[in-house]
């Protein structure tokens, strides 16, 4: 089994439009440090996360040469999530913030967004269409550039 690492973002984006469950359907299992429960506590996807716990592992991070070297420019969230990433040597990291993408990339994670998510599942036949996710995705607060949106649109041929 894969061994994916989840960041605060994806959780919430997936979990405000329903869709939390491709992760699960995508990967059985996923992991997120605590920092990144203890940000998901203060939003509304709070509930659906916590019901998931059963897919979802929630784990400690004790690195603070890690965290001081990263938390300067990065949420907690966001260095827990590199820093397990690369302590249990995951296969995939799922991150939305540039910052945090670009810093993974060069720890040499490899690195994915909600919406890399998103075009897995329908090439896994997880999903019918990306299009109208992508559409609830925006309309709940995630950023998409209207170039993003084309380029998406025409990769996945909607």
């Amino acid at each position: 089994m894969r061994r994916v690492v989840v960041n605060t973002t994806p959780l919430i984006a997936l979990s405000e439009i329903g869709k939390l469950n491709i992760l699960k359907d995508m990967y059985g299992e996923i992991s997120i440090p605590k920092a990144v429960y203890d940000e998901v506590k203060l939003e509304p996807a709070y509930s659906e996360v916590n019901t998931s716990l059963d897919w979802i592992n929630v784990v400690d991070i004790d690195d603070t040469v890690y965290a001081k070297m990263f938390s300067a420019r990065l949420h907690a969230g966001e260095v827990e999530a590199i820093m397990y990433a690369i302590d249990t040597k995951a296969d995939l990291i799922v991150l939305d913030d540039k910052l945090a993408r670009k810093t993974a990339k060069y720890m040499g994670l490899t690195v994915t967004g909600t919406l890399g998510v998103v075009i897995k599942a329908k090439e896994m036949g997880y999903i019918e269409a990306v299009r109208p996710i992508m559409n609830k995705l925006i309309q709940n607060g995630l950023y998409i550039s209207v170039d993003v949106q084309k380029m998406v649109l025409d990769m996945v041929d909607e």
